[in-house]
């Protein structure tokens, strides 16, 4: 016999960034569930979850509302590099996060049979909601306008709600099913969003170990990482402050990359540049000022050259060490 669905509750009419995550975290953990948008409270109260509506904060009942008189919730205050930084209040989003945001993540890695210990979820979750939760909480509690006019994922999820041309000439039933319609799509877009994130987040733990390991070549200030696409940044800024260059294959194969070390994760000041007299320069241009003859292109800003061959990627290192040395 099947198990029945799980009844997943939220509030019916205009929807937000923070109910739309909060029921897409609830889906993604519970597969077989049903949604109901509604703001009856037998019904809510009858849900197995109800999120952003119902006036209770009670995880362990599955209750997920913050609109309640009293709701004092919010992340602990955190210091970041050395300054206090004020916690962030809850907003549904936040809420349900905390509460399955694990449970998501294991998931998403068993989606891709892969299995992660407790540690790498704990990264995972507290990494996506640094970057994302708490600007949907922010900006629903009107904690903070974390980005101008429509330029956020906040502000664009309510983009997808029902404006009044679309109303026109709907009866109750007809208008509440387009909203519906509407909230799976937004439903779908944040859990796009929110699955490529922990995708990443997933990459980076996993190429953590291979970084670590791969060969350094000239003197040991270059790093060769045999797969293209590998997340190295933060490895090689923290734990490796001798390697300048990185070489890697692009990602279809046709070439070697050499790619400059930022500063640190995020900066576009890098350890060391390309040779100035390379900028802009691509093929033959390349090839007859480095003398390396499958020279492919270096960039304007002299973050990042190429080569066809490997050895052509480590003679356009060498060159661009000895010409740093020189400088």
């Amino acid at each position: 016999m099947n198990a029945r669905p799980t009844i997943i509750a939220t509030h019916n009419g205009t929807f937000h960034a923070d109910d739309v995550f909060g029921v897409g975290v609830l889906m993604g953990v519970f597969p077989t569930h049903s949604l109901l948008r509604t703001r009856q409270q037998g019904v809510i109260n009858a849900a197995d979850f109800a999120v952003d509506v119902g006036g209770e904060w009670v995880p362990e009942r599955g209750r997920f509302d913050h609109h309640q008189r009293g709701f004092d919730g919010a992340r602990p205050d955190e210091t970041v590099d050395g300054q206090a930084r004020p916690s962030v209040g809850y907003a549904s989003a936040g809420l349900v996060w905390s509460a399955h945001g694990s449970a998501y993540a294991r998931a998403m890695a068993a989606s891709r049979d892969l299995v992660l210990d407790d540690d790498a979820v704990a990264s995972i979750v507290q990494s996506i909601d640094h970057s994302l939760v708490q600007y949907l909480d922010m900006v629903d509690t009107g904690q903070g306008e974390v980005a101008p006019g429509i330029f956020g994922l906040s502000s664009l999820i309510a983009q997808l709600n029902t404006n009044w041309l679309e109303e026109r000439g709907l009866d109750v039933m007809a208008k509440a099913q387009l909203q519906d319609s509407r909230f799976i799509e937004a439903v779908a877009i944040v859990r796009k969003f929110l699955d490529q994130a922990i995708n990443k987040k997933i990459g980076q733990i996993l190429a953590v170990d291979t970084v670590r390991q791969a060969p350094r070549l000239l003197n040991g200030r270059v790093l060769h990482l045999k797969e293209g696409g590998m997340p190295w940044t933060r490895v090689v800024v923290d734990e490796m402050p001798d390697i300048r260059l990185v070489i890697y294959p692009d990602s279809d194969g046709t070439q070697f990359q050499v790619k400059t070390v930022p500063v640190e994760v995020g900066s576009f000041d890098s350890r060391m540049d390309l040779p100035a007299s390379w900028a802009g320069l691509r093929n033959e241009e390349l090839a007859a000022i480095t003398d390396v003859p499958d020279s492919v292109f270096c960039h304007l800003n002299l973050f990042i050259a190429g080569a066809r061959s490997f050895e052509g990627a480590v003679k356009l290192a060498e060159l661009a060490m000895s010409r740093s040395e020189t400088d």
